[in-house]
């Protein structure tokens, strides 16, 4: 049951993550990437990087004992990276992700996740698929605020 299930999210978030890479490819310029505008607080070049630091902390960092560090503020306030520079980062984010749930012990599923960034504690599992739900929440952003730009 255990491998089904980490497999099941190692295609949920390996689709995801390649739909983030081609709504990237899609945007018509740079500019329209890092706009924002009226009500619109978060372009689609900063969401993008939310995902990709929040994914390569929380799956990479936590779980996979990576180096990565995240700058959180940097996703937020960075702008005008080419989308290349955007699908580089997804890509190394997809292999981080697929990496660690690969090699992931089978018994962590049920145990505690080790930190917790909601405010509660949480079991690994509930927490993976959260982040699962949070990358399609910020996708749908992404895919609006592309045809909006």
């Amino acid at each position: 049951m255990e491998n089904e299930f980490i497999n099941s999210l190692v295609n949920l978030y390996e689709r995801d993550l390649t739909k983030l890479e081609t709504e990237i490819k899609l945007y018509t310029d740079r500019a329209s990437l890092w706009t924002v505008a009226g009500d619109i607080k978060n372009s689609g070049g900063n969401l993008c990087l939310h995902l990709c630091g929040n994914l390569q902390h929380f799956i990479g960092h936590i779980l996979g004992k990576s180096n990565y560090v995240r700058n959180r503020e940097y996703e937020f306030s960075a702008k005008g990276l080419s989308a290349e520079v955007l699908v580089a980062e997804i890509q190394k984010t997809l292999a981080a992700v697929k990496s660690t749930l690969l090699n992931l012990d089978k018994n962590l599923l049920t145990q505690a996740y080790p930190a917790q960034p909601l405010n509660y504690p949480m079991t690994t599992m509930f927490f993976l698929i959260h982040l699962e739900s949070h990358l399609e929440y910020h996708l749908g952003q992404i895919n609006y605020h592309r045809r909006l730009m």
